[in-house]
C-alpha cells in the first residue's frame, strides 16, 4: 500500500525511483486502461527496473477513457479547456486531498508560507467554465492566504490596477496569477512599476491572441509590469502536480514529480540532456489515475533536472497548459 506520506516525503532521487516503481506496479494491477496499454507494448512488468523502462500513457487517452486506478467514486472531475466541438480531457479524481496536498506543498517548496502573500488571480477564460483544476487550486490558495485583499478578477481591469498598485506601494508581497492573454490586456491598459509583486503566467492565449515565443512574451510582460522576471506554472488537467519557473522559462519540479524527454521520432527511447524531445511527466501524486504521462509538449532537460518547455508537437490542439509555440 502506497500512502500520501510515501509520496510527499520523498527526499532523494533513489527514493523517488523506488516509489515510482511501486506506483507503476500498483497502477498496472489496478488501472485497466494503463494495463491494456502496457500489454499492447508487450511490457514485462517484472523486468521494469528503472524509470526509463516504465511505459508512459499518451495524454490523449484522457479524452477517450476514464483513466483511474481504483473503483472509488470520483470526488471531482477536472476537464480541459477547448473550443466548441473539441473533445476535451476528463480527469476523474477519487481523492482530492492528494491534489490539495500536492499544490499546497509544491507552493510552499518554491514560495514559502502562503500567508505571506496577497493572491490576486486574473483567469477569465478559466473562471468562465466549469471543471478547471487551476481554478480549484487558486481558489484554495486565496483562502489559505487569509488576506482579505486576495481574490479573483474577471474583466474588471480598473479595479485590479487600483488594488495591485495600492498593495505594491504599501510594501505588501503579492502574487498575480494570470492567463497570458489577460496579462497582456492588463499592461496595454496600464504600465506598472512593481517592486513587491510576483507575476506568474499560466500560459495560453485561448485563441485571443497570436502565440509568441517565450522570450518575446516575457520581455513584453517584464516591461509592462516593471519587474525583472516573469514566473510560470507548468500544470495540466491530467496531472495533480505542478512545476514552477522563477524566471527565464526554466522549470523545477517538486520532489514527487520528474521529467524525462523522449525521442520525437521514437517514443520508447530518450534523448540526452540539452536535446529537444517530447516531455514525459512522472507525477506520483496522481496515484489514483496514471502517474506516467506522455504529453504533447516539446522541451529539453538540463543536467540539474530542471527543464524548459519549447513548444508542441505539430498538429496537436492547443490547450491551457503552460505552452509557447516555436
Amino acid at each position: 500500500m502506497i500512502t500520501a506520506s510515501d509520496i510527499f516525503t520523498i527526499s532523494s532521487h533513489k527514493q523517488f525511483e523506488k516509489t515510482a516503481l511501486k506506483v507503476f506496479r500498483f497502477q498496472y494491477a489496478n488501472n485497466t486502461v494503463y494495463r491494456d496499454f502496457c500489454d499492447f507494448l508487450k511490457t514485462d512488468v517484472q523486468q521494469v527496473k528503472s524509470l526509463k523502462q516504465i511505459p508512459f500513457l499518451p495524454i490523449q487517452f484522457f479524452k477517450s477513457h476514464d483513466v483511474v486506478s481504483n473503483e472509488n467514486p470520483s470526488q471531482v472531475t477536472f476537464t480541459s479547456s477547448g473550443t466548441t466541438g473539441m473533445i476535451t480531457s476528463r480527469h476523474l479524481v477519487t481523492d482530492v486531498s492528494l491534489y490539495e496536498e500536492s499544490y499546497r506543498s509544491g507552493f510552499s517548496q518554491f514560495y514559502g508560507n502562503i500567508e505571506d502573500y496577497v493572491v490576486l488571480a486574473l483567469l477569465p477564460s478559466y473562471l468562465e467554465r466549469d471543471g478547471s483544476s487551476l481554478i480549484y487550486m487558486v481558489e484554495d490558495l486565496i483562502k489559505l492566504s487569509n488576506q482579505p485583499e486576495s481574490g479573483f478578477y474577471l474583466h474588471n481591469h480598473d479595479d485590479l490596477i487600483k488594488k495591485l498598485t495600492e498593495l505594491d506601494e504599501a510594501g505588501q508581497n503579492v502574487i498575480l496569477i494570470g492567463v497570458t492573454y489577460a496579462l497582456l490586456d492588463l499592461i496595454e491598459k496600464h504600465q506598472f512599476s512593481l517592486q513587491n509583486t510576483i507575476i506568474m503566467e499560466t500560459g495560453g492565449m485561448k485563441g485571443k491572441r497570436k502565440e509568441m515565443i517565450r522570450e518575446e512574451l516575457h520581455e513584453i510582460l517584464c516591461k509592462g509590469f516593471g519587474v525583472s522576471s516573469i514566473h510560470s506554472e507548468y500544470g495540466m488537467t491530467e496531472l495533480l502536480a505542478q512545476a514552477y519557473s522563477l524566471g527565464e522559462g526554466v522549470f523545477e519540479c517538486p520532489s514527487w514529480m520528474h521529467i524525462l524527454v523522449r525521442d520525437p521520432e521514437d517514443a520508447l527511447t530518450y534523448v540526452n540532456d540539452g536535446k529537444t524531445g517530447g516531455i514525459n511527466v512522472i507525477d506520483l501524486a496522481n496515484i489514483n489515475s496514471c502517474s506516467f504521462i506522455a504529453t504533447q509538449d516539446l522541451g529539453k532537460k538540463n543536467p540539474n533536472n530542471s527543464f524548459e518547455v519549447l513548444g508542441r508537437f505539430d498538429n496537436s490542439d492547443i490547450r491551457g497548459c503552460n505552452l509557447m509555440v516555436l
